[in-house]
């Protein structure tokens, strides 16, 4: 990609570091009220990714696909728990959507050339 960003592409970039940490958090913590800083960051992203007409954020697009479906889901089966109680059943989904998103997130980390 570019070594020349755009705002926009920055600003995601900001945004896609600020949901890896998030992430990280929660895989080490098991804190799931981070999922709503997480939420905060991948609505932030798909509105500057769907704000622009960047060519890195297009080419970025079946990546960010990944995230977007995988959190929906995400948030999509936490709602159906019962109290908040996380059974295993639905730990076992919750593991398998964020493994997809922090696949796709270092994906487009690698795109960009962050890693």
């Amino acid at each position: 990609m570019d070594n020349e960003l755009s705002k926009d592409t920055e600003e995601f970039l900001v945004q896609l570091v600020r949901l890896n940490g998030t992430m990280k958090e929660l895989f080490s913590s098991g804190n799931v009220a981070l999922f709503t800083e997480m939420n905060d960051a991948v609505k932030k992203m798909h509105a500057v990714q769907h704000g622009s007409a960047d060519k890195v954020l297009e080419a970025l697009d079946p990546e960010c696909a990944v995230i977007y479906g995988n959190f929906d889901m995400i948030v999509k089966l936490l709602r159906t728990t019962e109290e908040g109680v996380i059974d295993a059943a639905t730990q076992k989904g919750l593991n398998k959507l964020l493994h997809n998103i922090d696949e796709a997130v270092v994906n487009i980390a690698a795109a960009v050339g962050l890693v």
